[in-house]
């Protein structure tokens, strides 16, 4: 989790997310965090940055760390 001022990101890492169950899997916590900050999963992997049906961006660790707006998705 990471807060500035009023807002806040949590942040779920998964070194690979092969599988649909994989991907239930590390969303699994986020779920369970009951408010509207923003929630994202990082993978290791050479992804496309996507936002699901919950709200939940994925995206690659280079995406996160190279993109200067990543967190602005």
């Amino acid at each position: 989790m990471a807060n500035k001022g009023n807002n806040r990101i949590y942040i779920q890492s998964a070194f690979s997310m092969p599988n649909e169950e994989k991907k239930k899997q590390e969303e699994r916590s986020l779920l369970k965090i009951n408010d509207s900050f923003k929630k994202i999963i990082i993978v290791k992997d050479y992804i496309k940055r996507t936002r699901d049906e919950n709200g939940i961006i994925t995206m690659s660790i280079f995406d996160f760390l190279l993109d200067i707006d990543s967190l602005n998705y």
